[in-house]
């Protein structure tokens, strides 16, 4: 099995959530339209929150830190 390179996921997944955020809409109205937009928002959300994540191996396994705190409570 190759090493995984942590900061080459984190760095597509950057990547991800800068592509959701430029995704056309297709032409759909309605429903159809509102699902889209919904579902992009949770694509953006997912794909930035792990890509903002600061990432180890401990013992075999991949550690993603997320700080959630407010930016001004952030040390």
């Amino acid at each position: 099995m190759a090493a995984l390179d942590v900061d080459a996921m984190l760095t597509r997944f950057r990547e991800r959530a800068a592509a959701v955020k430029k995704r056309p809409l297709p032409p759909v109205a309605g429903e159809e339209r509102q699902a889209f937009i919904q579902q992009a928002q949770s694509d953006f959300q997912d794909f930035a929150i792990i890509g903002d994540a600061t990432a180890s191996i401990d013992d075999g396994f991949l550690v993603l830190r997320v700080d959630l705190r407010p930016a001004d409570q952030r040390s």
